[in-house]
């Protein structure tokens, strides 16, 4: 019996993943960080193209975070760099495989060649039916937060407008199902400011895989581990 065969029958609808040990997993090689990054980057096609063979609807993927600023700027232009290559080289696949990108984040504040290539992979993509891929760029969940109470004073709301319905429907997941579950690779047991609204029911499982090593073995165990919860949501 392959190991896929192994994985439970009940799929989360909605896996996000935190991937960390990127430079760990270079620095463990005695290679440049960037050397981890652009091993992670495979690992993401990796787990992206099993996700959507497994049939999981929604994939958000924390890319770049809002703290992530503060790294020298050589790895900010390699991180950049291998993101606009990454998204030249799947976009194609994506829109061949029915996947629809969507991007978590302030796009305003990214370089102009980077906020380009988003914006066209996003509308090339747009209408897929299969699967969404949500990569977290330049994101915070605090920053989405602020932003969406923002948006609901822009409109004028009143006390009583505020409410969960209205707040998460000016979240940047508008419109899609919380995580069921949370993956964070690298041995690292916290949310780092990660989708905090979405995550308040989701299972969260930690392993000490670096994200460039994590293949569909791991993410196989992921969900077997998943489907072994009992998901109450506060009930008994």
């Amino acid at each position: 019996m392959s190991e896929q065969e192994n994985v439970p029958d009940k799929l989360p609808t909605h896996i996000a993943v935190i991937m960390d040990g990127n430079g760990r997993w270079a620095e463990a090689k005695g290679l440049p960080r960037t050397a981890g990054h652009r091993a992670g980057a495979e690992a993401v096609r990796a787990v992206t193209t099993e996700c959507r063979a497994l049939g999981i609807r929604h994939l958000t993927l924390y890319t770049f975070s809002s703290e992530n600023w503060g790294r020298p700027v050589t790895e900010l232009r390699e991180l950049f760099s291998l993101l606009r290559e990454f998204l030249g080289r799947e976009v194609p696949l994506m829109k061949e495989k029915n996947i629809t990108l969507k991007v978590l984040g302030e796009l305003a504040d990214l370089p102009p060649s980077v906020r380009q290539i988003v914006k066209q992979s996003i509308k090339r993509t747009a209408g897929g039916t299969e699967m969404t891929l949500n990569l977290a760029l330049n994101y915070g969940g605090r920053a989405e937060l602020a932003r969406a109470a923002r948006a609901l004073l822009r409109e004028g709301a009143s006390q009583e407008d505020v409410n969960e319905e209205s707040l998460s429907a000016r979240l940047y997941t508008a419109g899609q199902p919380d995580p069921d579950l949370l993956i964070r690779t690298g041995g690292e047991q916290r949310l780092s400011n990660y989708l905090l609204y979405q995550c308040a029911y989701t299972e969260l499982y930690f392993t000490p895989v670096l994200w460039p090593d994590f293949r569909e073995q791991d993410l196989y165990l992921a969900i077997t581990a998943y489907k072994a919860r009992s998901r109450r949501f506060g009930k008994i």
